[in-house]
C-alpha cells in the first residue's frame, strides 16, 4: 500500500480507497491523522524556521511537560527517534555503573541498535529472525536475555550475573510481541533486584508514554525506574524521541557530563512544536477514559464475534492497546504469542483489509486507537471482523475462545 493522504480516523491510498487506521503510524497518532491544532502549529512553526542547529526555547517547554508528567523523570535529553533514545538511556546507565552487560526481555523491541537485536519481537519476529545479520556477535555479547514476566528466570539470572549488570530495560507493557501486559509484581521485582545490584532499571515507554495514561505505564502503576525512553507521541506524527531520568545519572551527559551524545536534528522546532500541541489535548479532562472506553469496545466486540463463529481468540488489552491473537490463551509472553495461528491472522488481515480496515499487518505488533475513532468507526469495524472471522472459520480454524483478562 502507497498512502495518498489521512485524516481524522482514515487513510487514504493512492489508488483512492479509504481505511479505518489501526495503525496510526505505529502510535504517534494519538489524536488521529492531520488534527486542527496539531496543523495549525505545525503551520505557525513553518513561517519560522525548520530547522536552527541550536536549541529553541520550545525544547525547554517540552523538557517541563514530560518532567511534570513523569516524576521519575528529572533531567531529559531530546533525541530524533525511540531507537537513539533507547541506546542513549543504555550507554548512560553503563557510564553511571561502571559495568557493561544489560538485560532484555526476548520478545520486546527497543530499535534497531545493535545491543537489541537479538531475541527482538516487532519485525524481527513478523519474519522469522532470532538476530539480525549485519550485527557483529560482539556487539551483543554483552546483551543477556530473559523471558518476559518470569521473575524466577530473572531472578536466577541476578544471582549468576548481578554484579555485572549495568541495566535492565523492558517495556512495562509489551507492545511488539503483540500488546503483553506485565503479571503481577512483575515490574516490581525488576526495580527490586535492579536496586540490591546496584543496577539500573530502563522503563522504555517508547509506545507506552501519553498512551496508557499522561504520565505513561510508570504512572499508572505507581512506579519510578532509573530511566524513562520516550518517542512517537512527544512528537506528535514527526520524528522526535526522548531519555531522562535521575538527576545524579543524567548529569553523565556531556555538556554536564563525559557521556557524549549530540544530533543535529535532535528535538527539531517542527517535532516539538507537534508533539506539544499533542500533549496539550492529551492533557484536557476526561481524553484517558474516552481511549479506555473505545479500546474496552473494541476488546468485547471482537470475543463476541469470535465466539459466535466458534474461533480461538484471545484479546489483550492495555487501554487503547489490543491485540487479537488467534489461540485459545492465555498470552504472557513471547512463547505465549507465538502460539497465535499466523495463518489465521493472516486470513483475518485480508479480510479486513478488503473491507477497509487497516490493521497491523503482522501478529506481534499492537492496534492503537485514536481519539479521532468515533462510534461510527468503531460499529464499521466491528461487522467488518464479523464477516472477516466467519472467513477465519471457513479457513477451518480450531474452535473454542479464550480471552486474558488485563488492567487497565
Amino acid at each position: 500500500m502507497f498512502i495518498e493522504r489521512g485524516k481524522g480516523p482514515y487513510l487514504y491510498d493512492a489508488d483512492g480507497r479509504r481505511y479505518i487506521d489501526y495503525v496510526c503510524s505505529w502510535g504517534p497518532l494519538i489524536l488521529g491523522h492531520a488534527h486542527p491544532r496539531v496543523v495549525r502549529a505545525l503551520r505557525r512553526a513553518l513561517l519560522r524556521g525548520t530547522t536552527f542547529g541550536a536549541a529553541t526555547a520550545r525544547e525547554t517547554e517540552m523538557a517541563r511537560r514530560i518532567t511534570e508528567a513523569f516524576p521519575s523523570v528529572e533531567l531529559v535529553r531530546l533525541v530524533n527517534s525511540g531507537t537513539e533514545a533507547t541506546m542513549s538511556a543504555v550507554r548512560v546507565a553503563r557510564a553511571y555503573t561502571g559495568r557493561v552487560k544489560i538485560v532484555k526481555f526476548t520478545g520486546c523491541y527497543h530499535g534497531h541498535a545493535d545491543p537489541f537485536l537479538v531475541q527482538a519481537g516487532s519485525g524481527p519476529a513478523t519474519l522469522g529472525l532470532p538476530d539480525s545479520p549485519g550485527v557483529p556477535p560482539e556487539s551483543t555479547a554483552a546483551t543477556l536475555t530473559c523471558p518476559y514476566n518470569d521473575v524466577p528466570a530473572l531472578r536466577s539470572l541476578f544471582e549468576a550475573e548481578g554484579p555485572s549488570i549495568a541495566a535492565v530495560i523492558v517495556e512495562p507493557v509489551a507492545g511488539n510481541m503483540g500488546v503483553v501486559p506485565p503479571a503481577p509484581g512483575f515490574l516490581e521485582s525488576i526495580l527490586s533486584l535492579c536496586r540490591e545490584a546496584g543496577a539500573l532499571a530502563v522503563f522504555d515507554e517508547v509506545i507506552t508514554g501519553f498512551r496508557l495514561a499522561y504520565g505513561g505505564a510508570q504512572t499508572l502503576y505507581g512506579l519510578r525506574p532509573d530511566l524513562t525512553c520516550l518517542g512517537k507521541i512527544i512528537g506528535g506524527g514527526l520524528p522526535v524521541g526522548a531519555y531522562g531520568g535521575r538527576r545524579e545519572i543524567m548529569e553523565m551527559v556531556s555538556p554536564l557530563g563525559p557521556v557524549y551524545q549530540a544530533g543535529t536534528l535532535s528535538g527539531n522546532p517542527l517535532a516539538v512544536t507537534a508533539g506539544l500541541a499533542t500533549l496539550e489535548s492529551l492533557a484536557e479532562p476526561g481524553v484517558y477514559e474516552t481511549l479506555e472506553a473505545k479500546g474496552r469496545t473494541l476488546e468485547s466486540g471482537l470475543l463476541e464475534r469470535a465466539r459466535t463463529h466458534g474461533v480461538a481468540l484471545t484479546v489483550n488489552r492495555a487501554g487503547s492497546l489490543l491485540t487479537p491473537f488467534f489461540t485459545p490463551g492465555p498470552v504472557s509472553d513471547y512463547e505465549g504469542a507465538r502460539t497465535s495461528d499466523r495463518e489465521a491472522y493472516r486470513v483475518f488481515f485480508r479480510a479486513m483489509l478488503e473491507r477497509g480496515i487497516y490493521l497491523p499487518p503482522s501478529p506481534f505488533e499492537a492496534m492503537f486507537v485514536s481519539l479521532a475513532h468515533g462510534p461510527a468507526e468503531l460499529e464499521e469495524t466491528l461487522e467488518a471482523a464479523d464477516r472477516a472471522l466467519a472467513a477465519v472459520a471457513a479457513a477451518r480454524v480450531p474452535a473454542g475462545a479464550g480471552r486474558r483478562e488485563v488492567d487497565p
